[in-house]
């Protein structure tokens, strides 16, 4: 039996009748009694009985109509499924971002809008250092990047990448901190005296571009304590362990306690990309076209003036 076997027995068997059915599907009758009879032989049974003036399913019709209409249902749904994906409007997006993702207006947006654009397309979250995400678009273990690499960052050549959003680095100390009551901006070389928090984990892009920032001013920055998320950092640094270096919007994170300055370098710029493979299929694509289109909307981010702080 095929697909349209199926279709022309759950029409004959829902109106009884050859010619009310033929009416249905569109088709002249002859074909239509061809195909019901060519079920029968093939099944060995009569699934109708026809008399001249009625027509009534037999008990093997009757079985063979429940499963009929699931078999012809999941068909259905599966031909709209693919073609759904086809479009960029069903299926699965596999989505890496970084630690300050979350922290910028633009995040909540982008993934309000598709969502109400793409209801049926599930969204994977993975958080990831932007190394690793670079990796995973590489090894095809990932769909887009929201990430935030370093200034002298080059993308691979089979990577189309756009930038999402600009902000800067801040230098982030406890409120006690010698430096935070300094007046105006800092510059990177009044830190290398001082105790730092890093990051643990190699490959992000925010520790990489901390780290360029204290080469290029003449010191590798005494780390004495590392955490693995940049909010555990921040955390850190409220307990008075050390400064850090990190994104602007970590000034909205509510950790008591912390005083944020503006570095007097212009190398202190950063930026998130969203990425994906040059050869990407239809959803990513839509991805990020929403997630351009999110940031076009969201309110461009403030860059902070000389001092702020969170008591």
């Amino acid at each position: 039996m095929d697909y349209r076997q199926l279709r022309y027995f759950i029409a004959v068997a829902e109106e009884l009748s050859f010619s009310r059915a033929a009416k249905r599907l569109h088709v002249s009758q002859p074909p239509l009694s061809t195909q019901i009879k060519a079920m029968e032989e093939e099944l060995g049974t009569q699934l109708l009985s026809r008399t001249r003036r009625a027509v009534a399913l037999t008990q093997a019709g009757q079985l063979l109509l429940e499963h009929a209409r699931r078999a012809v249902s999941e068909l259905d749904l599966a031909s709209e499924t693919v073609r759904r994906a086809a479009r960029g409007e069903a299926g699965a997006v596999r989505v890496g971002f970084t630690d300050s993702v979350p922290m910028l207006d633009m995040f909540a947006e982008l993934f309000r809008s598709f969502r109400a654009s793409y209801p049926r397309v599930k969204i994977e979250l993975r958080h990831m250092s932007t190394a690793k995400q670079l990796q995973a678009l590489a090894d095809a273990e990932l769909d887009v990047a929201i990430m935030r690499p370093p200034l002298d960052f080059r993308p691979a050549a089979d990577l189309q990448v756009h930038v999402v959003w600009r902000d800067r680095l801040m230098v982030f100390l406890p409120i006690d901190h010698p430096l935070a009551a300094a007046p105006g901006k800092l510059a990177v070389a009044d830190l290398a005296e001082h105790e730092f928090v890093g990051m643990a984990e190699s490959g992000c892009g925010v520790g990489d571009q901390a780290a360029m920032l204290c080469r290029r001013a003449g010191f590798a920055p005494r780390i004495v304590q590392e955490a693995h998320e940049l909010r555990t950092v921040l955390s850190l640094v409220a307990a008075g362990i050390g400064l850090s270096i990190l994104p602007s919007c970590y000034q909205q994170a509510g950790v008591m306690n912390v005083v944020a300055k503006t570095l007097d370098t212009p190398d202190a710029e950063s930026r998130m990309l969203v990425a994906m493979r040059s050869n990407a299929s239809l959803l990513p694509r839509r991805f990020v076209e929403c997630a351009l289109q999110a940031a076009t909307r969201s309110t461009p981010p403030l860059v902070p003036g000389v001092t702020a702080a969170s008591r």
